[in-house]
C-alpha cells in the first residue's frame, strides 16, 4: 500500500507538471476577468489546503496557465496578474505559462478567472528515487562546493573521487555507469579470482557499484546512486558463484595500497566478509585494512546479516570480518519500508549486531574477546532497486529479483537486500563528503558521519552504533571543516572555519530529527558538540577512536591528550528514544564490554541473555577463510528476501536516458 500511495503521489507531481507546460485552452483575452466562482479544479490542492489552514498571506511561486492556445497570451494578461497581486513573473519562449510570485490567497481567487484554466504552486522538481531522497543524498548534492573541485553544474556529486569497489565485478556495460558525455566511469578494472574476466556473472558487485555511484539514466531518475558522478575501482574478488578467499581480498587491498595516487582512490567498499574468529589485531584483511586508513583511504565493510537465528530470534555478537576492524565504518541496515519519510524507519531484523566476538589468546590460554562496539552507523538496505548485471547468477536462480524496471539488457534494474546493500550507501556519502572537502581524514568521516545520524528510536547502540546516516548533515558538517588541518594541529583547535556550528538538526522528505551528537569509541561512546567544534587528536590519521579511552577497574574515561574537556563519555550502552546517542534507557552496562580485555571473557559468554537478546558469536561458528558476497547462508536469504514485503517502490523504464541527476 506504501509503495502504491508513493507511486501515485510522484505521479501526481508529474501529471500537474505536464498540465503546467501543455494544456492550454483556445480563447485569447485582453484582461483577466475575476469571478466570484473558485472552481476547486482549477486550482491545486495545496493551494486550497494551505489557505484554509490560514497561510493566504504567505507568498509563494505559481504556475499560471492561461485559458488561450496562442504562443503568447496578451500584454494584458501579465498586467493583470501585477494588478492581482503578482510579481517577478518569468515567461516562456515556446510556453504561454507564467511563473508569478504571490500570495496564496490572491493565487486561489485568481483562479476562479475565466482567463486561467489552472494554478498550481512552482514545486520543488526531483527526478531523484527513493534512496537519494531518505538518505539525504538528494539534498547534499544541491550544495555548491568550495572547499573541493567546482562541478559543470554546481553540485557536489562524487567528481574526482575513486571509489573501490572489492565484489564480484561490474557490469561495465550497464547504463548506470556512464557520465553526462556518456563515457564509463568504472575507469579500471582487475580480476583476482583467476577466473580471468572482470565482469559480474554473479551479480552481487554491479549492483552494489551502483548504490554507491549509479547515475540516474534510467527510469527518469528514480534509481540514482548516491555520488552519481564519482569514478569507480572495479575488484574482483568474488567468483561466479560469489565465493571468494581471504587471499584474494587481501591481494586487492594490495593493489589499492600501490595504485591508490593514480586513480585518487579515497574510498573502499567491502559488501562481503566471513566469520570473525580471530581479534582485529591479527586479522590480516583487518590489519591491511588499518593500513590503507592511516594512508588516507576511508574503508566501508558490512556488518552482516546473522542478526537472528534460525527461528526469527535477535541474537548479538555475530559482526563479521572485516567489519569487526574499528578502523573501518561498519554499517548496518534500515528498512525503509519504501517510504522516503524517516519516521518509521527500523533497523532490518537481519543486520548483524554487536559486540565484535572476535577473539585472541594470551600466553596462559585465556580467550581476551574483543568486544568493540559495532555496527559504527546503518543505512537503508532492504529491498533496494540498482543496477542488474545482464543474465547474473542471482536472478537466473531467482527471476523475482528483476524488479520489472526495464527489457533492455543494460537497463534493467534488480532488488537486493542486506548490509552489502548499506554499506556502498555510507560509501558514496563519503565520497560527496570528500568532494566537498578533500583534506578530510578517514577518521573525521567517520565521526561527521556518526555525530549526524539520527537515533532510531527503540534500538540500542550494538544495533545501530550512532545510527541511521544523514548524507545532507554529514556533507554539510564536511564543507565547514578546516583545510589546514594537520599532524602538528592540537587538541582543542577549532575544527570548523565558522564561529556558530550549524544546528544540529535534518529535515528529510518533511521530517525533522536531532542528531546523534555523538561518536562511538570501542566499548562506550562520546558526546559533546566539541566532537565538531574542536579538533580531537583521534582525527588524525593513524589514530583509532578506542585509543584515546582510558579503562579502568569498572569505569572508562577519556584521555585529555586525545579529547578536549568539553566531551563526555557514557558508561551505559542505550537503547534510544530517537533524539541523541547518550539518551534512552540502560541496555548493558559498558563496563562490561571491556570486562573481557581483564579476564577470560566470561560475564558476556555464549549464551548470555543481554536485554533483549542472546550473545552468540564467541567461537561458535568456525570459519575456513572462505569469503562470500553476502556473508554467509542466513545473509543470502536476506539478500533474496528482506524484510517484509515493504520494498522500494519500481518505476517503469521508457528506454529514454535522463541527463538531470
Amino acid at each position: 500500500m506504501k509503495r502504491y500511495l508513493n507511486s501515485m503521489l510522484w505521479s501526481g507531481v508529474f501529471t500537474l507538471l505536464i498540465l503546467a507546460l501543455f494544456v492550454f485552452s483556445p480563447k485569447s483575452r485582453a484582461q483577466v476577468s475575476v469571478s466570484t466562482e473558485q472552481p476547486s479544479e482549477k486550482v491545486s490542492k495545496d493551494i486550497r489546503e494551505k489557505v484554509a489552514h490560514g497561510h493566504g498571506g504567505e507568498l509563494v511561486r505559481v504556475i499560471i496557465q492561461p485559458a488561450t492556445e496562442a504562443t503568447q497570451p496578451s500584454a494584458y494578461f501579465d498586467t493583470s496578474l501585477a494588478s492581482a497581486g503578482g510579481r517577478n513573473i518569468k515567461k516562456f519562449k515556446n510556453f504561454p505559462v507564467r511563473v508569478v510570485t504571490m500570495p496564496l490567497s490572491a493565487a486561489l481567487e485568481l483562479s476562479s478567472s475565466t482567463d486561467v484554466s489552472y494554478v498550481s504552486l512552482d514545486r520543488d522538481v526531483q527526478p531523484m528515487g527513493h534512496l537519494s531522497r531518505t538518505t539525504g543524498a538528494d539534498q547534499a548534492r544541491n550544495i555548491t562546493t568550495t572547499n573541493g573541485v567546482d562541478n559543470t553544474d554546481g553540485r557536489i556529486n562524487g567528481t574526482g573521487v575513486g571509489i573501490a569497489i572489492i565484489d564480484s565485478g561490474v557490469d561495465v556495460d550497464h547504463k548506470s555507469f556512464l557520465n553526462s558525455s556518456g563515457n564509463v566511469r568504472v575507469v579500471y578494472s582487475e580480476d583476482f579470482t583467476g577466473e580471468g574476466i572482470t565482469a559480474d556473472p554473479y551479480g552481487h558487485g554491479t549492483h552494489v557499484a551502483s548504490l554507491a555511484a549509479g547515475n540516474g539514466r534510467i527510469a527518469s531518475g528514480k534509481f540514482v546512486g548516491i555520488a552519481p558522478n564519482a569514478n569507480l575501482v572495479n575488484l574482483r574478488v568474488l567468483n561466479s558463484e560469489g565465493i571468494g578467499s581471504t587471499s584474494t581480498v587481501l591481494r586487492a587491498l594490495d593493489w589499492v595500497a600501490s595504485n591508490r595516487s593514480t586513480y585518487n582512490i579515497r574510498v573502499v567498499n567491502m559488501s562481503l566478509g566471513m566469520p570473525a574468529i580471530d581479534s582485529y589485531k591479527n586479522d590480516p584483511i583487518c590489519k591491511a585494512i588499518r593500513g590503507l586508513v592511516a594512508e588516507g583511504v576511508v574503508v566501508f565493510a558490512a556488518a552482516g546479516n546473522n542478526g537472528k537465528d534460525s527461528n526469527g530470534n535477535k541474537v548479538y555478537g555475530h559482526i563479521h570480518s572485516p567489519g569487526i576492524e574499528p578502523s573501518a565504518i561498519t554499517v548496518g541496515a534500515v528498512n525503509t519500508y519504501g517510504t522516503d519519510s524517516r519516521a518509521d524507519d527500523t533497523v532490518a531484523t537481519y543486520s548483524s549486531r554487536g559486540p565484535t566476538r572476535s577473539f585472541n589468546k594470551d600466553d596462559d590460554g585465556v580467550r581476551h574477546i574483543d568486544n568493540l562496539i559495532k555496527p559504527d552507523i546503518v543505512a537503508p538496505g532492504n529491498k533496494l532497486i540498482e543496477a542488474e548485471a545482464d543474465g547474473n547468477h542471482l536472478v537466473t536462480q531467482n527471476p523475482s529479483l528483476d524488479a520489472g524496471v526495464s527489457e533492455i539488457e543494460n537497463r534493467r534494474m534488480m532488488y537486493l537486500s542486506g548490509t552489502s546493500m548499506s554499506t556502498p550507501v555510507a560509501a558514496g556519502a563519503a565520497a560527496l563528503m570528500l568532494e566537498a572537502n578533500p583534506t578530510l581524514t578517514p577518521n573525521l568521516i567517520k565521526a561527521l558521519l556518526m555525530y549526524s545520524a539520527q537515533p532510531l528510536a527503540g534500538f540500542n547502540m550494538l544495533e545501530q552504533g550512532a545510527g541511521e546516516i544523514n548524507i545532507a548533515g554529514a556533507v554539510r558538517l564536511a564543507e565547514l571543516v578546516r583545510t589546514d588541518l594537520n599532524e602538528f594541529t592540537v587538541t582543542g583547535s577549532p575544527l570548523l572555519t565558522v564561529a556558530e556550528p550549524p544546528v544540529a538538526q535534518t529535515t528529510i522528505a518533511n521530517h525533522t530529527f536531532t542528531w546523534s551528537r555523538g561518536i562511538v569509541l570501542h566499548h562506550t561512546y562520546a558526546v559533546g558538540v566539541d566532537l565538531i567544534t574542536k579538533y580531537q587528536l583521534i582525527y588524525s590519521p593513524g589514530s583509532l577512536f578506542g585509543t584515546g579511552v582510558i579503562t579502568g577497574d569498572g569505569t572508562l574515561m577519556l584521555d585529555p591528550e586525545f579529547f578536549s574537556p568539553g566531551v563526555i563519555t557514557g558508561d551505559q550502552i542505550l537503547t534510544s528514544d530517537g533524539v541523541i546517542t547518550g539518551d534512552g534507557v540502560a541496555f548493558l552496562a559498558a563496563n562490561l564490554l571491556f570486562h573481557d580485555l581483564l579476564s577470560d571473557g566470561t560475564l558476556l559468554g555464549d549464551g548470555v541473555i543481554t536485554g533483549d537478546g542472546v550473545i552468540t558469536g564467541d567461537g561458535v561458528i568456525t570459519g575456513d577463510g572462505v569469503i562470500t558476497g553476502d556473508l554467509v547462508a542466513t545473509a543470502q536469504s536476506a539478500m533474496m528476501n528482506g524484510d517484509d514485503s515493504s520494498m522500494m517502490p519500481a518505476t517503469s523504464d521508457d528506454g529514454t536516458d535522463c541527463l538531470d541527476y
